[in-house]
């Protein structure tokens, strides 16, 4: 019989076989797959098993075969195959593969991978230096082989779904799916698990004894784990544990717990947030920041966090992130505290309610390009951060404005088109207390329209450069204050108002080199409500009342303006290491006129006899302000600068000079009112800024210059001050800022910004501190990432650090004072003393008050899975310190250890 008559013979029977176990059809595979070739048996051979490692023994499991097989005779082909077909059939198929050899013995049915052997079966990927299969017992065993120098290499790979487990041997039945394994290793989330052996019961469940489980990244030589004596492990869902405790170096620890649970899905589970212990002067013992979370769902969640203090204070937080993908994301915060300062009866008993709320929403450009909506949410009591137990921020203490903003807007693509907006802000003032709404705002628009052009035709020249628009703006204005915030008060003097604008400009050239603009504006303004004062001789004395009442006043306005552009260049010559200097300049004239709108102004008289008469408009106070009385005709003045240098490059290669900028800009602007009685001229405003050394420092001043002088009373008077003997002009203000921020990068620290703290009303940089929340201390204080370090080299140090510099100096003159206002300097750094250590800190010192600024000291220690830091404020109302250690891994974020002090503040 032939090569292919035995093949063709033997595929047919393997066709029909359908009902064979695991033996037949790998029997049949390889059959196939050798064709006639001679297959081989081991003599002598020996029951095969798999040997258990021995505790502080290395395990013998490497499953080598200890003397290579003799042949046998060669089995004819061409015998029948009498296997009986029987009732399983395999689910799949079977693919194997191996470096050295394949071997296959008949008698014991077994199949031998040596040296990279791989097995794939379903959802079962089995890579080891050796693999057995025994295809009578459905059973496959794998372990590690011996390498030249005689070291056990290639440990198995289990993989079953999404499953893997690293293991010094396994022993795995396909039929019944339970799985013996011995020292194996596996993750599951943020867990390793290190077992000394384990058995699988199914398909969900695993029993394990002496397991190990811990979030270091080195599973071999952890810096610390929990010693668990029995586990069972059901994957995707659920750990729990009997009698564990922790060990630090392989030492134990009585930390520990008689049995855990550990949920180990991979979606968000809900579950409880443990609290931590502290202690204060004022409210005394206290459990913080314990609560649960709701995982509601794969789009949002929800945090609840409380706090109580023994002196009777609490707190509670609500957290809630929430996305959509490609189409929304945002959070929602909402915390309250009921503060309680000292015991009822004692002198400094103070009780006080304090709350913020904190709403971030934004949409993808993407989901809807013609409609978009945003919010930006930061409102509450105006002393909450100032008096938060929760927090340290000093930015955000310092701050003495809350800004919000929500706004919906939507464009219509109409030919002109159409946009339209909605917008509720919110302005709070926390040292005043005072806080402005506008409840919404109103903002329709229709683009420019060119009357005269066509909208292809290039909009070139006096007439075809004409062009108006229609912009309508409404508004409802409410001010309050923090007491009357959220009551039915609030509403009770609302000011409501529209604003209609038509602009109608123009601009062309004159000269070729003079850019001419020149406008007209029309300004229609409605009002529901309006004022009108009178004499009220039984009160005898003037008085104001309201008009609930539609009424409206018109205002129109021209202006003008021509300006151009000159060049300047100075040449060094190109052998000098300044080649020119390239100055820019931007003069400008403008011209404004007004006229007076005096019939929107009535008289009334201030007495009985009705001789004193005043003027006044009924629109006083509206939101749109009021038509002006006087008549404006000004001219303005102003001139800008930019000064630009070549400057050889030290690069030997290139062919072109470096450009550097001297002044980013100079500006000097002054008008005169040619209507104007005295007092024509307003004083000169000086303005400039630049950026130095390479960019990282960044200098910005101004000055006011008047020309008039002032009186013994500070009041300006019709006199110049050089006729007074004094100069031409007289400084009246002058303020200069300088910010500088480096790294041992080189870069400025513009991508470690503290986003949080700037969303509380504080700043992004750490110069008042870093920001600081007590309801989860696992992130840095650095606001850095972790990030890889490879060892320094002997004699050479790599010392990573970040600087941050800023000064303000202001000086006031306006009633000769003569004197400096502010004059402030601020500092921070942070260094890396080691690749584990990290120190800094934020201070500064006013010249003025002559004393230190807010000053707090940082340090935090990594310790692999753990981290470690310490803060320190040493003196001032917010003088305090605090301690932490703990977990970095979320899923035990509960174990730490956090200790800190308030700072004694004063509840207002």
């Amino acid at each position: 019989m032939t090569h292919q008559r035995a093949r063709h013979i033997f595929t047919k029977i393997a066709f029909k076989l359908l009902h064979t176990n695991l033996f037949h059809i790998v029997f049949l595979s390889i059959f196939l797959t050798v064709g006639t070739s001679q297959l081989y048996s081991q003599e002598n051979p020996k029951k095969l098993t798999v040997p258990v490692p021995v505790k502080n023994e290395q395990p013998s499991d490497s499953l080598v075969v200890q003397s290579l097989p003799k042949l046998n005779k060669e089995i004819d082909s061409t015998k029948t195959d009498t296997v009986k077909k029987k009732k399983s059939v395999l689910e799949g198929i079977v693919k194997r593969t191996a470096v050295d050899y394949e071997r296959i013995d008949q008698k014991k049915k077994r199949i031998t991978l040596y040296n990279k052997a791989e097995l794939y079966y379903l959802d079962v990927v089995l890579k080891s230096g050796v693999i057995v299969m025994d295809y009578a017992k459905n059973e496959v065993y794998a372990g590690r082989i011996k390498d030249s120098a005689g070291n056990f290499t290639q440990r198995p790979v289990f993989t079953q779904g999404t499953n893997v487990i690293e293991p010094d041997s396994i022993r795995f039945n396909f039929k019944t799916k339970k799985v013996l394994i011995w020292n194996s290793r596996s993750k599951q989330g943020e867990l390793n698990f290190i077992a000394e052996r384990a058995k699988k019961e199914n398909d969900s469940v695993y029993f394990m004894e002496n397991v190990k489980f811990t979030t270091a990244e080195d599973i071999d030589d952890p810096e610390y784990y929990f010693l668990a004596r029995k586990a069972k492990f059901v994957p995707k869902k659920k750990v729990v544990v009997g009698l564990t405790n922790m060990y630090i170096a392989d030492v134990p620890t009585p930390i520990g717990l008689p049995f855990a649970f550990f949920p180990m899905t991979e979606s968000s589970q809900s579950g409880v947030i443990l609290p931590t212990f502290n202690d204060t002067r004022s409210q005394g013992y206290s459990l913080q920041n314990g609560g649960y979370y709701f995982a509601l769902s794969d789009n949002y969640d929800l945090t609840f966090l409380g706090d109580y203090y023994t002196n009777g204070s609490y707190a509670m937080r609500f957290e809630s992130s929430y996305a959509s993908r490609y189409r929304f994301r945002g959070n929602l915060n909402l915390r309250f505290e009921n503060q309680i300062t000292s015991e009822r009866g004692f002198p400094d008993y103070a009780k006080s309610n304090i709350y913020n709320i904190q709403w971030s929403h934004s949409q993808d450009t993407k989901s809807n390009p013609n409609s978009r909506f945003s919010a930006s949410v930061n409102l509450g009591s105006s002393t909450y951060f100032q008096n938060s137990l929760n927090q340290v921020n000093v930015g955000s203490r310092l701050n003495n404005t809350l800004s919000s903003s929500i706004s919906y807007a939507k464009t219509f693509n109409t030919v002109p088109s159409v946009n339209l907006s909605l917008t509720a802000t919110h302005s709070q003032n926390t040292q005043t207390e005072e806080i402005n709404m506008t409840l919404p705002t109103l903002q329709l628009s229709v683009d420019r329209v060119f009357p005269f052009a066509s909208e292809d035709e290039p909009k070139k020249g006096f007439i075809k450069n004409i062009n108006f628009q229609y912009n309508l703006r409404g508004e409802n204005q409410i001010r309050t204050t923090d007491s009357l915030f959220f009551t039915t008060e609030m509403f009770k003097d609302a000011k409501v108002g529209f604003q209609h604008s038509i602009p109608l400009s123009t601009n062309f050239k004159v000269f070729k080199h003079f850019s001419v603009s020149t406008g007209m504006n029309y300004n229609e303004v409605w009002y529901l409500k309006t004022i009108r004062r009178n004499f009220d001789e039984d009160q005898g004395s003037v008085v104001e009342s309201e008009v609930d009442k539609f009424d409206a006043f018109r205002t129109y306005s021209f202006s003008s303006s021509i300006g151009t552009t000159v060049y300047g260049t100075f040449d060094f010559g190109e052998s000098k290491k300044i080649q020119a200097i390239r100055h820019v300049m931007r003069p400008s004239v403008s011209y404004n006129y007004t006229p007076s709108f005096e019939k929107y102004y009535d008289t009334y008289a201030t007495d009985a006899s009705g001789t004193m008469l005043t003027d006044y408009t009924r629109f006083e106070g509206g939101i749109f302000g009021s038509p002006g009385q006087t008549y404006s005709n000004n001219v303005g003045i102003s001139l800008n600068n930019t000064l630009e240098a070549k400057v050889s490059s030290k690069d030997s290669t290139a062919t072109e000079p470096k450009k550097v900028m001297l002044l980013n800009n100079l500006n000097f602007s002054t008008s005169y009112n040619i209507a104007a009685d005295s007092l024509a001229w307003s004083p000169v405003r000086v303005s400039g800024g630049t950026l130095l050394f390479k960019d990282k420092m960044n200098v910005n001043f101004g000055a006011t210059l008047d020309p008039y002088t002032v009186d013994n009373s500070g009041k300006r008077i019709e006199k110049y001050n050089i006729d007074n003997g004094g100069s031409l002009f007289r400084m009246t203000s002058a303020n200069m800022t300088i910010n500088y921020s480096l790294s041992s990068t080189g870069s400025s620290k513009d991508d470690d910004k503290n986003s949080q703290g700037a969303r509380n009303g504080g700043r992004e940089d750490d110069l008042f501190g870093s920001n600081i929340d007590f309801s989860d201390r696992r992130d840095s204080q650095f606001d850095d990432e972790e990030k890889e370090k490879e060892p320094s080299e002997f004699f050479k140090t790599d010392i990573p650090w970040d600087f941050t510099f800023a000064y303000s100096l202001t000086y006031g003159n306006a009633n000769r004072q003569n004197e400096i206002i502010g004059n402030s300097v601020m500092v921070s750094g942070n260094v890396d003393i080691s690749p584990k250590w990290k120190i800094g800190v934020s201070t500064g010192y006013d010249f003025v008050q002559n004393g230190v600024t807010f000053t707090q000291l940082r340090f935090e220690r990594d310790l692999l899975s753990w981290r470690m830091d310490f803060n320190w404020t040493p003196f001032g109302e917010s003088a305090s310190w605090g301690f932490f250690i703990g977990i970095k891994s979320g899923m035990l974020s509960d174990i730490k250890w956090d200790k800190r002090t308030q700072p004694e503040r004063i509840i207002k």
